[in-house]
């Protein structure tokens, strides 16, 4: 079976979560997910995070520590979701998603209003565990296990 690595962000603002809907020609379609994508050859998985959050929702990040790996076993895939933190370098930039057909930034206690793909179900429990009001979690200069580690 295929295995899939995907980063992906707590991407936290003024205490909510962002989250984007997928397009109907995607697999999982039209279900809720935390931003984020695949890593290209050579890169680590924050490097992949802050390159895919630029590519897909044109803004520039700080991609904060690891905070939980979760993998479902899709009908196409096996896909290891690797959750970071992540800020805005610019709270105040807009976000311009070209890749999803809806966008919301959500309080923690709004999660489950929204329907997610399966394997981003299993990062609820965590998510809602997280600390909203403040920007924790933002990588230091010490290196996690996981930037070592490139693909």
């Amino acid at each position: 079976m295929k295995k899939i690595i995907v980063a992906a962000a707590a991407l936290i603002k003024d205490g909510r979560i962002f989250i984007a809907k997928r397009p109907a020609h995607k697999k999982p379609a039209l279900v809720w997910e935390f931003p984020g994508g695949k890593p290209e050859a050579g890169e680590t998985l924050p490097q992949a995070l802050r390159r895919e959050l630029q590519e897909e929702l044109h803004i520039d990040t700080e991609i904060g520590d690891f905070i939980c790996q979760t993998t479902y076993i899709y009908d196409f895939a096996s896909v290891e979701i690797n959750l970071f933190y992540a800020h805005m370098s610019n709270p105040k930039a807009t976000i311009i998603d070209n890749e999803h057909i809806d966008t919301k930034w959500v309080l923690p206690s709004e999660l489950d209003n929204y329907e997610f793909a399966a394997a981003d179900i299993n990062l609820l429990p965590t998510i809602k565990t997280l600390s909203f009001k403040k920007q924790i979690g933002i990588r230091s200069n010490k290196k996690a296990s996981s930037d070592r580690e490139a693909f």
